[in-house]
């Protein structure tokens, strides 16, 4: 579930592409057509078309070298550490607890009340 984040940066395989005013990288999920072609996906020689594409062919923001991101990403995970009170990650496997939301909450918990920069890819 880590592809999204790494294929921003500039060690994937995929090229940088100008859009707009910055960049972006392609990638695509392991559930879409395009990764299916690459034939990861052999069962036995039977025809493994897709009757449906569970996953996306799209962009992602570029960021750069992994290594001057990898410093901010790890404090994330250190602050999401610390709201579920866990110094460890271990101690995160037991402690943590996944709340199921509605839609709504998600679009209440973001920015509201402001009105948001553009962002410059």
């Amino acid at each position: 579930m880590m592809g999204r984040y790494f294929a921003r940066f500039d060690e994937s395989p995929t090229k940088k592409v100008k859009s707009g005013n910055g960049y972006v990288k392609e990638y695509w999920g392991e559930g879409s057509n395009r990764a299916r072609n690459w034939q990861r996906y052999d069962h036995g020689g039977e025809n493994t078309n897709m009757k449906f594409e569970e996953g996306v062919d799209s962009y992602v923001p570029y960021a750069g070298k992994l290594s001057d991101n990898l410093e901010i990403t790890l404090n994330k995970i250190k602050a999401t550490m610390s709201s579920c009170g866990a110094a460890s990650i271990s101690e995160l496997q037991k402690t943590a607890r996944l709340t199921l939301v509605s839609s709504t909450s998600i679009i209440e918990g973001g920015a509201h009340d402001v009105i948001l920069k553009d962002k410059e890819y």
